[in-house]
This record gives C-alpha cells, sequence and structure tokens, in this order.
C-alpha cells in the first residue's frame, strides 16, 4: 500500500534530515500519532462496524438491511441497492481481514456475496440490476437497470471477499462482471466507460429528448472514479493483463483529461470526454442545473487518493507525476472549499464566468467528503512533510471537526452532514441506500495503519 513505503522515508526525515528536531520532539511526534491512532481505532469499534454488524446482515433474504433511524431502528420497504449492498459486503470482508476473531464479518459478507449472485445477477443478459425488493425482485428504472457504476462496486465487493475468504466463486463472479463491462460498457474508440446501460446491454446514449438536467446518457466522472477504484481492487487478487491495460487507461483518463486545469474534476461529458458546462449560462440557469456542472470537493479529495492507489498497484514508474496531481487536487480543495476555522470540506463551488475566484453553491458539509479528506490529508502530510500547505495541522483539524460534528458519540455512527452547518441532521436517518459505513471506516482504517506505520 502505498503508506506503507512512504512511512519509513517520513521517519527517517523527522529522525534525522531536519536537525533542529530533538529526540524528544520526535517521541512527542510518535505519541501524538500513536494517540491519535488509539482513537480512531476505538472509534472503528465501538461507534461504528459494532453498530451495523451483525446487526444489518438479513437473515431471512441475504444481503443487508441499509435503512436505518438515527437510533438505529429498521425503517421502510428495505430496497437493495447494488452499491449500498457492495459496499456492505466490502467493508465487512475488509473488517474480516482487520479482526478475523470476529467471526460474524465474513458471515456479513458471504451472506452479502450470495444475495448478489443469486438475487441481483440477471441471469439472462448478465450484469447486475441496480435495485431490487428486499427479497431480490428487480425494480430498477427500466430505461436503465444497470449501470457501470452499480456494476463496478460490486467488482469492487466481490475481489475484497474474495481475497478473505478464498472463494473462487466470488471471482469467478467478480471476472464475469469484467468481462461484461468490456464487452457493452467500455468505449474502445474513446476510451473509459458509458455509465448507462439498458437490461441488454445497449447503451444509452444521450437524446435531445432527455430534459436538459438529466445525467441520461452522459459518461461521468464518478462512475470513472468508482471503476478505477474496483479495477484497482480486482489487480491485487487478479492480476489479468487486460484489467491492468484498463486500470491504467482509466488512470490516466481521471488523472489527465477529467480533471480540469485548475485541479478540479468535471462532472458530466459527452462521449468525446467533452465537459458539460454552464459557464456562459445565466446564475439562475447554472443553479438550477448545478448537479450536471459544479466543483464537488469531496470527489476531489478522494480521487487523489484512488489514484495514488492505482498508481501503487500498477507499480507505475511516473508515479511521480500522480503524486503531484492528487497534490494539486488537494490544494485546490484546501484554498477554495476548506473551512479554515472549523476544519471540513464544502459541499459544492462553482466559478462564475463573471465572478472572482469560487463561489461555494452549498456551504455544508457531507459525512463522506469529511471521512475521504481525512485520509487524504494524512497521505499528503506523510509524504509532502515540510510542505506550506500544513497537512498535518489541516488533518489534525478535520479529525477534531469529525469527532465534534459528525460522529454520533451516543447513537454511533456518523451524522450525514456536519451539525455545524445542519444540526437538524441529529435526527436524521443513519443508514439508507446512498449511506453506508463504506467511506468512514475505509478512511479510519487507513489513518490507522499510516499513523502506527511511522514506528517502523
Amino acid at each position: 500500500m502505498i503508506f506503507l513505503r512512504i512511512m519509513k522515508k517520513i521517519h527517517f526525515l523527522f529522525l534525522f534530515s531536519i536537525p533542529w528536531i530533538s529526540q524528544a520532539q520526535t517521541r512527542n511526534i510518535e505519541r501524538e500519532r500513536l494517540d491519535v491512532a488509539r482513537q480512531m481505532e476505538n472509534s472503528i469499534q465501538t461507534e461504528l462496524l459494532n453498530k451495523w454488524y451483525p446487526k444489518s446482515m438479513d437473515t431471512t433474504y441475504g444481503g443487508f438491511i441499509s435503512t436505518y433511524t438515527y437510533d438505529f431502528k429498521p425503517i421502510g420497504k428495505q430496497d437493495k441497492f447494488i452499491v449500498t449492498q457492495s459496499r456492505h459486503i466490502w467493508t465487512t470482508a475488509k473488517a474480516s481481514a482487520l479482526y478475523p476473531e470476529k467471526t460474524y464479518y465474513l458471515e456479513c459478507a458471504g451472506n452479502g456475496y450470495r444475495f448478489l449472485r443469486d438475487k441481483m445477477w440477471d441471469k439472462t443478459y448478465g450484469g447486475f440490476y441496480n435495485l431490487v425488493t428486499r427479497d431480490g425482485k428487480n425494480i430498477s428504472n427500466p430505461l436503465s437497470p444497470k449501470d457501470a457504476y452499480g456494476n463496478a462496486f460490486a467488482i469492487y465487493a466481490l475481489a475484497a471477499y474474495y481475497k478473505v475468504s478464498q472463494d473462487t466463486g466470488a471471482l469467478s463472479l467478480a471476472k464475469k462482471t469484467f468481462f461484461w463491462l468490456e464487452k457493452y460498457a467500455h468505449d474502445s474508440i474513446n476510451q473509459g466507460y458509458y455509465q448507462h446501460l439498458k437490461r441488454d446491454g445497449t447503451k444509452l446514449l444521450r437524446e435531445p429528448s432527455f430534459p436538459i438536467g438529466s445525467e441520461w446518457g452522459y459518461k461521468d466522472q464518478n462512475s470513472s472514479i468508482h471503476l478505477l477504484e474496483a479495477l484497482t481492487e480486482l489487480y491485487k487478487v487478479w492480476p489479468d493483463k487486460l484489467v491492468g491495460i484498463r486500470l491504467k487507461e482509466m488512470l490516466y483518463l481521471i488523472r489527465d483529461k477529467i480533471t480540469s486545469k485548475k485541479g478540479y474534476l468535471n462532472l458530466f461529458f459527452t462521449p468525446n470526454w467533452k465537459p458539460v458546462s454552464f459557464r456562459d449560462s445565466s446564475e439562475a440557469f447554472i443553479l438550477r442545473y448545478k448537479n450536471l456542472d459544479h466543483v464537488s470537493f469531496g470527489h476531489d479529495v478522494e480521487t487523489a487518493f484512488l489514484m495514488l492507489e492505482a498508481s501503487e498497484a500498477l507499480g507505475l514508474e511516473d508515479e511521480k507525476i500522480t503524486w503531484l496531481a492528487g497534490k494539486k487536487m488537494v490544494n485546490h480543495a484546501l484554498l477554495n472549499g476548506w473551512d479554515n476555522t472549523l476544519g471540513g470540506f464544502y459541499d459544492e463551488g462553482f466559478y462564475y464566468k463573471n465572478k472572482k475566484g469560487i463561489s461555494i453553491l452549498v456551504s455544508s458539509k457531507n459525512w463522506w467528503a469529511q471521512a475521504e479528506g481525512l485520509n487524504t490529508l494524512l497521505l499528503m502530510a506523510n509524504h509532502f512533510p515540510e510542505d506550506p500547505m500544513h497537512y498535518y495541522k489541516k488533518f489534525t483539524l478535520q479529525w477534531t471537526y469529525i469527532q465534534t460534528y459528525l460522529i454520533d458519540h451516543v447513537q454511533g455512527d456518523w451524522y450525514e452532514e456536519g451539525l455545524d452547518k445542519e444540526p437538524e441532521r441529529k435526527t436524521a436517518l443513519k443508514g439508507h441506500i446512498w449511506k453506508s459505513t463504506y467511506h468512514n471506516f475505509r478512511s479510519l482504517a487507513a489513518c490507522v495503519k499510516q499513523l502506527r506505520s511511522m514506528r517502523n
């Protein structure tokens, strides 16, 4: 992993490369980092994983129950979304590797895998449905019942489950999904993947009749970065040549084309990767259709991490270029979408044509962006310890922000938005089809590993 390789360099830097740091100061730094690691480890085990598992395992129909009230009471029909189900599988598979003594994590992951295999895979045309009822009946949107984004998360989950379980059936299904995407969603001309797919795999292309604000028929950054994430996970357990080619293709596409010159991701694209932009439109028009065109600071800091993971998995010789590209994305988010007082990344910004700098469109701070930012800030701090952006200071501020405004220390898990901006979220749903444990668990687990690795 990327953090393991850089930790020794950072440790050496602290000990030998900065003469004015005494051994006592070095020990204080290490103690501080280990203390933060202990805080995070405790939060993972007592405020996160234990609140979800094994409770959320659906022992009646398989898979996971995903919709819960603020105090973790199941609510609603419990329809099952491929993304959420996959994220629960991935999380429990990774938790099983971290805490093998807790055997129910592997049981949960296996239960989720079997639900994907038996209920969400289309046995006629292949590919995973987007949405099914609790007992597994397809209720996906008939216009595009499958997409690259959802199938990417299935690959992500299946690869992680295979790694911990060695169940070859899971790897076989991950391969099957990869080749299904290769056949139907991959663009052999312009590269990347089409997002929306009909049941038989036919690409849903943009039509003039589609509403202006509809995402139908566009390519997009979100499916692209999660395809990158999925292919990275798959390549680690199955280093197939074609998987490596597609992984490298997605890394370079995201790093060099989807990311703007300023250092943020464009969101939606025509098939030849021309960004969908409303900058020449009126402010009212921009605000009405901002779902298609804005700066998403959370996706930017998340993508910096995902690119570095992909580069590491591939063993690329130009990894330095990816580090600098990721650093540019993080710096853009810090300079334009970061709360310097309390910490936290804002949700949305926009560069109006006739206004100086960036305007913040949505100043709330969603949970997943704060989680991804925490991990990426620590990565940057460890790789660029003397940078004037002071990444480690911002990392500690971010952790304080999360502890103060996002973690529910009474009921468990994280609020959907920071309470400093949206205090009403204190009693909002803790889980739903778009909110599970994936972002916050992944971030905290990665941070613990980085912080503890400094001792080596």
